[in-house]
């Protein structure tokens, strides 16, 4: 048989925004997250599914650091993509973005088979901030879209089952410390874009585990899944058991929902979107994958809001078909230690009447349920296959554990080559029992917080450098008197005070101290002021994250002439940001001058790291005015009088 399928490289230009640089502060606080329900919640819940959304839930995002540099204005880039192409379809593939798969084109119909989002627009709906919208994206982690969302993956060729060429994308996940690998393939004559993935857990402990395969297709398609009932989740922190929803409800729903389809154990797992000529798309996996999920972002001004923010006007919107390894997303798995979960998925075109059981069927003659499994079972057999050079790279992380614990892990090498600048200290540490001193003053780097890593700044010289990323770490593992210790002890020595004293600031403000809380804040500005030395990325970076943390602070102890002094200080470029003019908003209103205030409404703003289920922009509006939200701010995803 004479393999056609070809893997080549391609320059997607469009218009899209600069990611900018990552916020150099260590996120202690779990940023707001929407996707969460109340504890009391839980207890209506079957008890597996109560169990599961219990277990293990985020300490912090540490190691990983906030992304919340980007701006709002595009322009023409070229980002890099790999396609992957028979005689059926074609797969863009964005191995630089999280992996995601951007097109996938049914040639014979010319039919585009997802919502393809023509711009590149990052928003604050990853754990971590960055994220866009459209596509295939591989969420792995943590309850939320991934902070790998618009991160760089390693990518390489490897032989597919069939004999022709696959493409293999992995990384190491750091907020689970977990390797995962995508493998995407065509078999020849093929209709259906083939997916494995596999999760492995290398620790001799358990892990929680989360995924999710995240599918953005056009709104005005029909969603069709085997399922009677669902769980709805509405943004209210509530999860109760509904009829599956029908197309008019979807259609016309008011707010941003979720529903947790409940599908029937012997059911086959699969979702499908068509549209209203019955022509769309499925994903359909082998059982491991179970849950099947809708989302939408309803028809209120809110959710139409969010749906313009995240790509560009006259463009349509989309909804959410998703695949994950629990029934909703409020859960994590249990992964044994030294174990693995996989699965394959498969995506395609389907043409079929709008009845589940029509599509169901429609399904099973283009690809039976049998050659899934089949599929599934030759793919293992190539899983531990060894990638043939490299068409993209990933972060250095896994290397680095690779080298800590002597692990093999074959099929996904993280080659000692990817080591760069932000594994070099931590190298160091490893190697040589301490960590370097750096040769100039700039903000410190990340902080690796898990327990060998804890345990080895626990034995290396007690150096300031060395004291504060400990305390980082024992703040992580919820340590937090130790962490304080940790950073009171660094700064007796310490040359750089502001990094621990934005820290400490952080601690009081956990424990109910708002007033020192705001004294360490106002010191830590000025320290850094002194100390930074130029207008560069770095410095500027952490001037706006600190004095941004500092105003909020000194706000909230009521020190208005103190909140205002930082404010002075912010360069004009960064005043001159949404945020910063949202801020400056609720700073003149504290300062008695509300027409002021209502003039930078007036004027305008964008806040481009507006987060997901936020509300700040119309809870300072109703302070400001008794007149409605203005429908450019109006970003609510629930009733107003939830």
């Amino acid at each position: 048989m004479v393999i056609v399928t070809t893997i080549r490289r391609e320059v997607l230009t469009m218009p899209a925004a600069e990611l900018g640089p990552d916020n150099p502060l260590p996120p202690l606080r779990l940023p707001h997250e929407a996707h969460r329900i109340e504890d009391r919640e839980r207890d209506e819940l079957p008890r597996d599914m109560a169990r599961q959304a219990g277990y293990e839930p985020l300490r912090s995002l540490l190691p990983v650091r906030m992304r919340d540099g980007y701006g709002r204005s595009r322009e023409p880039r070229g980002i890099d993509a790999l396609v992957i192409e028979n005689d059926r379809l074609r797969a863009t593939v964005l191995p630089g973005l999280g992996g995601r798969v951007a097109s996938l084109l049914h040639k014979p119909t010319g039919r585009e088979l997802l919502y393809r989002n023509p711009v590149f627009q990052p928003a604050a709906f990853a754990l971590n901030g960055a994220w866009f919208s459209g596509g295939i994206e591989w969420n792995i982690g943590a309850t939320g879209h991934t902070t790998l969302a618009c991160s760089p993956l390693h990518a390489a060729r490897v032989t597919a089952p069939d004999g022709g060429e696959m493409l293999r994308l992995w990384e190491w996940e750091r907020l689970r410390d977990l390797p995962f690998q995508v493998d995407l393939w065509l078999p020849d004559g093929s209709d259906f874009l083939y997916v494995g993935v596999r999760v492995r857990n290398p620790h001799q402990r358990p892990v929680p585990t989360y995924w999710w395969s995240n599918i953005a297709v056009p709104e005005t398609r029909r969603v069709l899944v085997p399922a009677e009932e669902a769980w709805h989740f509405g943004y209210e922190h509530r999860l109760r058991k509904v009829p599956a929803p029908s197309h008019a409800e979807i259609e016309h729903h008011p707010h941003a929902a979720d529903w947790f389809y409940d599908v029937p154990e012997d059911r086959r797992r699969w979702i499908a979107a068509l549209d209203a000529d019955g022509h769309g798309l499925v994903q359909t996996s082998t059982d491991a994958l179970r849950g099947r999920k809708l989302f939408i972002w309803g028809t209120g001004p809110g959710g139409r809001r969010w749906q313009q923010w995240l790509t560009e006007p006259g463009t349509d919107g989309y909804l959410e078909i998703q695949a994950g390894l629990a029934r909703t997303q409020l859960e994590h798995v249990r992964l044994d230690a030294e174990s693995e979960v996989s699965w394959l998925e498969a995506y395609g075109p389907l043409h079929s009447p709008p009845t589940a059981d029509e599509a169901e069927a429609r399904l099973e003659a283009a690809l039976p349920r049998a050659a899934v499994d089949a599929a599934y079972a030759a793919w293992k057999g190539s899983a531990d296959t060894e990638p043939d050079g490299t068409l993209a790279t990933g972060s250095g992380w896994g290397a680095l554990e690779v080298l800590r614990a002597g692990l093999k892990l074959p099929g996904t090498p993280f080659d000692e080559s990817t080591l760069g600048d932000a594994q070099k200290p931590w190298l160091h540490l490893l190697r040589a029992g301490f960590l370097p001193e750096p040769r100039r003053v700039r903000p410190p780097g990340e902080t690796l917080v898990a327990p060998h890593w804890r345990d080895m700044l626990e034995t290396a010289p007690a150096t300031p450098l060395t004291e504060y990323h400990l305390g980082v770490a024992q703040w992580h593992a919820g340590d937090r008197a130790q962490a304080v210790r940790s950073w009171e002890r660094a700064l007796q020595l310490a040359p750089s005070l502001w990094p621990l004293l934005r820290c400490l600031a952080v601690a009081d403000q956990a424990g109910g101290n708002p007033e020192r809380a705001a004294d360490r804040y106002a010191d830590a500005f000025d320290d850094l002021c002194a100390e930074r030395r130029d207008d560069g990325e770095s410095w500027t970076a952490a001037t706006a994250a600190l004095g941004r943390e500092a105003i909020e602070a000194l706000l909230a102890a009521g020190r208005t002439a103190q909140a205002r002094a930082v404010w002075d200080r912010l360069r004009p470029a960064v005043r001159r940001r949404g945020r910063f003019r949202l801020i400056e908003a609720a700073l003149l209103l504290a300062e008695g001058m509300p027409e002021e205030a209502r003039d930078i409404f007036r004027a305008g703003f964008e806040v481009a790291d507006l987060r997901e289920g936020a509300e700040t922009i119309g809870l300072l509006w109703a302070r400001l005015s008794d007149e409605p939200l203005p429908a450019h701010y109006d970003f609510r995803m629930r009733p107003p009088e939830a």
